[in-house]
């Protein structure tokens, strides 16, 4: 189980008493977040600290501790901030910092001094507080009493982002082939996406997977045949293609597991050995929280893995899916998302059908895949680009919407939505932002969750929603292109 620290801060002008009484309050604090918290991370109650010297040794254990994902940070009594200087330099685990009390409500008839100095979060938040901007260091500040809802539902969200930003620490990302020839917006720097976020990516020959489906059986392929058919809908003939992607799914599972992969890319222009774009195959996969990027984009693919990561005990779906086309009727514009093949049946309104459709790129057979109409409701688009100095997570809100009419035409899943705050500004937006036309969506996030995971990753982010207005938003891009300039 992934932990994060309860940490206290006070100090030794307080008397024992105080401390005590200070370290009895934290003990039950942690504890009833940690039930609150039961099934994302542990919280784990750390001694009371009392000077530098314990600072220093708590945010270096936090550090060095491969099961901490985070600390939770309060101060009870008034900490005099210097005493926790070093200690922050040597923290490199994301911080929440909770403005709570022990207290819900004063004690009006009772109260008197020695309760004023024990209860002095007011205070003592403040200096802490200073010493972090002072220092600038990134953290999220929660606060409010922290049996709350909200406030609970704040540090959950928290709790969720820092154990998604750990996994992705150690994460491995394979890619089958390497970036689709002179495609500029899905490419990147592998290096620095190792040393940023800990994303280990790397290239495999489409012939590592071919050696593994050449051994998959009957058995293993009937196995998945049965697989398929309890969950989705058979409106072929040709099961021949479907077997085909069985066994394509069935040895992606092998390599995933053998290498440790929790993301992967492929591309249509390299497949020698297969006689199918993986379809079905990489939709199945897609649906237990492996990403997935299609054309070598390995930034989507390894952003899904986090996000998934991140969405997990939340319902709502979150998965790869492209830009595809538009239908614009005057003030009704909406987007027609999909791919060729592979979009995540998490995304389905209705049990999906399986069906095998020829595919117009690529030079295959035609490949079996999951056809469905898209869920509704409100969602957003996450795009990861790489701008050569940084990297830029956009963020947009947008409403998932029925489709207005069939598509009986279309063999592909197709999910549609609105961009906000319509459709002339948020396009445009995106477009000045340079965001790809592959995303990140999710009905499980919001872009708080987004904001959360930039914060934590040192990221640059950009926001599209219904207050975005243009002129602004450029102003926005341009100060942003500013700063890193002076960073250069």
């Amino acid at each position: 189980m992934k932990t994060l620290y309860f940490i206290t801060g006070s100090q030794d002008l307080y008397g024992e008493e105080t401390l005590a009484q200070a370290a009895k309050d934290s003990k039950e604090m942690a504890a009833y977040l940690n039930e609150q918290l039961c099934g994302i991370a542990g919280v784990v109650f750390q001694p009371v600290v009392r000077n530098s010297s314990e600072a220093l040794d708590i945010c270096t254990k936090a550090s060095s501790d491969k099961d901490c994902v985070g600390v939770i940070m309060w101060m009870h009594t008034f900490s005099p901030a210097k005493m926790w200087i070093n200690a922050l330099k040597a923290l490199s685990k994301p911080m929440l910092h909770l403005h709570t009390q022990y207290n819900e409500r004063l004690p009006y008839d009772s109260i008197d001094m020695d309760f004023m100095n024990l209860n002095q979060s007011a205070h003592g938040d403040r200096e802490f507080g200073f010493i972090c901007t002072r220092l600038g260091i990134k953290r999220e500040v929660v606060s409010g009493y922290y049996k709350h809802a909200d406030v609970i539902e704040r540090v959950r969200h928290f709790a969720q982002a820092a154990v998604a930003v750990d996994f992705g620490r150690g994460m491995r990302v394979a890619m089958f082939g390497n970036n689709m020839r002179d495609v500029a917006v899905t490419d990147g720097d592998r290096v620095e996406s190792e040393i940023k976020y800990g994303w280990n990516v790397n290239y495999y020959g489409i012939g590592d997977l071919c050696d593994i489906i050449s051994g998959i059986t009957d058995e293993e392929i009937d196995a998945k045949m049965a697989e398929y058919t309890e969950k989705y809908a058979m409106n072929t003939d040709d099961l021949a293609a479907v077997r085909e992607q069985a066994k394509y799914e069935a040895a992606l599972e092998k390599f995933l597991a053998r290498e440790n992969i929790s993301a992967f890319t492929d591309t249509f222009q390299d497949l020698h050995g297969l006689s199918q774009l993986p379809g079905i195959a990489a939709q199945n996969i897609m649906a237990k929280g492996v990403g997935f990027g299609p054309e070598g984009d390995y930034k989507t693919a390894a952003l899904a893995a986090v996000l998934f990561k991140m969405a997990e005990g939340r319902g709502g779906a979150t998965g790869f899916l492209e830009d595809y086309t538009y239908d614009l009727p005057e003030g009704g514009e909406t987007e027609l998302a999909s791919h060729m093949l592979e979009v995540s049946p998490v995304f389905a309104a209705e049990q999906p059908k399986i069906e095998v459709h020829p595919l117009g790129i690529g030079g295959k057979s035609d490949p079996a895949r999951l056809v469905f109409e898209g869920v509704t409701g409100e969602g957003i688009a996450v795009s990861m680009i790489d701008l050569g100095d940084r990297f830029r997570l956009v963020c947009a809100d947008i409403t998932l919407v029925k489709q207005p009419e069939p598509m009986p035409k279309l063999p592909v899943a197709r999910v549609m939505w609105k961009l906000k705050p319509d459709f002339a500004t948020g396009s445009a937006a995106w477009i000045y932002a340079g965001g790809a036309h592959h995303a990140v969506v999710s009905t499980a996030l919001t872009a708080d969750d987004i904001r959360l995971f930039a914060k934590m990753t040192g990221t640059e982010l950009v926001v599209i929603n219904d207050k975005t207005e243009l002129n602004a938003f450029e102003q926005q891009l341009e100060m942003l292109d500013t700063m890193a300039s002076f960073r250069r």
